[in-house]
């Protein structure tokens, strides 16, 4: 990237505002739009001829003129989003790729072996590799005990209609997905006031989507999110951001889900935008939660957990003594809207 635009005299003011390269900035606003709204199978770069030699400018151009909006927002969630919806991206784009596949892989994991077996290539990835990543992705493929070990070598076969080279690109994304949340949150602590006010509409337009499409992908009434405490809305609100909430926080949703009568498929739909997620798996680990009718977290165990996103003063609610549990927060919401009765006119 640094090389073509040196070449071609682009920096920051350039993609920011030379009419020709309006393409690109159209083309980055696609990307974001793309990765908001979660469109797993749209491929905005996939009529981008990366041979020649201007295309491979303006899709450059449009990563970096994406990049620097999403850096702007100064908003986790809309870092995690883009992060995922360029992650998949790569993925689909690495697993298809027969010319560089093996030199794009070795940039984002230690080492890489390759064997015929059954007239097919096979691919094998270091275990330390697979360990680290392997326990952001869901399904059964994916845990070790599943997967042949030789000589530590942890061997990716063909599985769920994927041939070996796409199941490492699916390994690979987790690593990139890790790399742009890095670089972007970097970044985010660079950006000064002055590019932050010139990316200010496009920032605002952005959130304003991102906002309505998190809105969207909540399924439940405004009355019942009324009594939802803190901490079991800002889980649901991430994982439909695309955040990788970690286990705790899982489990939580699910068991709330169970306490609050929602109905499993429902919960199930809570997770659709977690980065990882698989029908089957979540259906599963859902419905396990709810047969063994397992106890959401307390208060203690969720800021133990970094699950707690409240702080003193912040709700008046949670800063009361007796508020040691989410469904007493829920309960107390309640009974207060049961004695301030129904609105009459």
């Amino acid at each position: 990237m640094r090389t073509i635009f040196d070449e071609n005299g682009i920096d920051i003011d350039a993609i920011l505002e030379q009419g020709w390269l309006e393409e690109a900035r159209s083309l980055g606003r696609l990307r974001l739009v793309e990765s908001i709204l979660h469109k797993s199978e749209a491929e905005p770069m996939a009529t981008v001829d990366l041979a020649n030699e201007a295309s491979r400018l303006f899709s450059l151009a449009a990563y970096q003129y994406a990049f620097l909006v999403v850096c702007a927002s100064h908003d986790e969630r809309l870092i995690s989003r883009w992060a995922e919806g360029e992650s998949s991206l790569a993925d689909k784009n690495i697993g298809l790729d027969e010319t560089f596949f093996e030199d794009i892989v070795m940039t984002y994991i230690s080492s890489l072996k390759r064997e015929i077996r059954d007239g097919r290539q096979v691919y094998s990835v270091p275990l330390s590799d697979f360990l680290e990543l392997c326990p952001r992705i869901s399904g059964s493929y994916w845990r070790l005990v599943n997967r042949p070990v030789i000589g530590g070598w942890v061997t990716l076969d063909p599985a769920s209609g994927e041939t070996s080279a796409q199941r490492v690109a699916r390994l690979v994304k987790e690593r990139i997905r890790e790399d742009l949340i890095s670089r972007s949150r970097e970044s985010m602590m660079k950006i000064s006031e002055e590019l932050a006010d010139r990316l200010g509409e496009e920032v605002t337009r952005i959130m304003d989507l991102f906002g309505s499409q998190i809105r969207s992908e909540v399924p439940i009434s405004a009355a019942t999110r009324e009594d939802w405490p803190p901490c079991f809305s800002s889980s649901i609100e991430e994982l439909a951001s695309g955040v990788n909430v970690n286990h705790v926080g899982r489990v939580f949703v699910a068991a709330m889900g169970k306490s609050m009568g929602i109905p499993v498929e429902m919960t199930c739909s809570f997770f659709e935008g977690a980065p990882d997620y698989d029908p089957q798996t979540t259906s599963y680990q859902v419905g396990h939660v709810y047969e063994r009718e397992y106890t959401p977290h307390g208060c203690a165990a969720l800021k133990a957990a970094a699950r707690c996103p409240v702080g003193p003063g912040d709700d008046r609610l949670c800063d009361q003594e007796w508020l040691t549990h989410p469904l007493k927060y829920m309960r107390a919401k309640q009974r207060s809207r049961s004695k301030i009765g129904p609105v009459t006119t």
